[in-house]
């Protein structure tokens, strides 16, 4: 679900999903009083200033690297941050006090701290004279939070399946054509799902038929400043003319056809989220081995008849053993340019 503030600008909505992006930078040790958080400063024309996020216990919070990177910009600035500033003194000073000093005019947060420690920064904040807007992109916090907490249960990433298929389950034509099933509004959504991620993993099989860019890309197709990491899974070469190879972004070939061998391997790297985005193949083996921690599916209003199925064998051999994911989310996007609708499904595949 996409939550927004009732009084907030798009300048203030951008800054946030920016700030979430920042909060899901790869590398913050993952420890139990570690929270990630991101935080954005905007000029009073809504155009950035600085921007920080929370490296680890110990380290300045997201609100006081963003401050000391801003220095004297930060007065009369808007503080855009994923989580209440916090008002207690630990391993560092609280935020609020930060930001009171600093002259910060405004200050929007998408979850209010629920820790009874850190909590009551609204009220310092507004006791300062500071304007506060609460809850921007609340649902989109609360589930990165969801997602990292998960991730440090399991040891290792997080994984979202992502696919996009026709009314009959295809994922490609007969021809081996798949652009485009799904319409702008759902390839749009899933660059945003993209940025959420800190790994984006195909299979090399993906590589060689398809030679996907696997970057994040804006609506006018310019790549987002920060990119995921590119991985490759699989025991094949990879073309030398890859795009995967290309310097948009980092690209690690994990040479190996276990699943859990791969995130094993990425786990290692620092990486907690990682978006699945490989072939029926791919998809089948990390199911299988119940290792898909979500699904989002985008499901477009077309029937091919033939053609490539969204999943490979799963080694179901009849109805009642059928996997039976659970619902979260329905969600219909719009048709854009005269466009039909598509509608996505989120799905959580470890509750049946």
């Amino acid at each position: 679900m996409d939550s927004t503030a009732g009084s907030t600008s798009a300048a203030e909505q951008a800054a946030m999903r920016r700030a979430l992006a920042l909060a899901a930078t790869p590398g913050v040790p993952m420890v139990a009083d570690t929270r990630r958080v991101g935080c954005v400063l905007l000029d009073a024309e809504g155009r950035t200033v600085a921007e920080g996020h929370h490296r680890g216990p110990g380290t300045p919070h997201a609100e006081a690297a963003a401050l000391a990177r801003a220095g004297e910009a930060a007065r009369g600035a808007t503080a855009v941050v994923t989580l209440e500033p916090c008002h207690h003194t630990g391993r560092t000073g609280p935020c609020t006090e930060a930001l009171v000093a600093a002259g910060v005019r405004r200050v929007v947060f998408a979850e209010t701290d629920a820790n009874p420690v850190a909590a009551g920064g609204r009220a310092r904040l507004e006791a300062a004279g500071i304007e506060v807007e609460a809850g921007l992109l609340v649902d989109e916090a609360a589930a990165l939070a969801a997602v990292y907490r998960r991730a440090q249960q399991q040891q290792r990433p997080y994984v979202t399946w992502k696919l996009a298929a026709t009314l009959d389950g295809r994922s490609a034509a007969a021809d081996g054509t798949s652009r485009w099933i799904s319409g702008r509004a759902s390839r749009r959504d899933a660059h945003r799902l993209r940025a959420a991620c800190d790994t984006m993993l195909v299979g090399t099989g993906t590589v060689l038929e398809d030679d996907p860019r696997l970057t994040v890309r804006d609506e006018q197709d310019r790549p987002a400043p920060v990119q995921p990491l590119r991985a490759v899974m699989g025991l094949r070469d990879l073309p030398v003319g890859a795009r995967v190879l290309d310097d948009e972004a980092d690209t690690v070939h994990l040479r190996t056809r276990d699943p859990r061998s791969a995130l094993a391997e990425l786990w290692v790297r620092d990486r907690q989220r990682v978006l699945l985005e490989g072939g029926p193949t791919l998809a089948a083996a990390f199911l299988a081995d119940g290792l898909v921690d979500e699904i989002v599916c985008y499901v477009a209003p077309v029937l091919l008849g033939a053609g490539r199925a969204a999943v490979g064998d799963l080694g179901i051999p009849t109805i009642s053993r059928a996997l039976r994911p659970r619902v979260t989310d329905v969600t219909v996007l719009p048709g854009l340019d005269g466009e039909q609708p598509d509608v996505r499904l989120t799905l959580d595949p470890r509750e049946t």
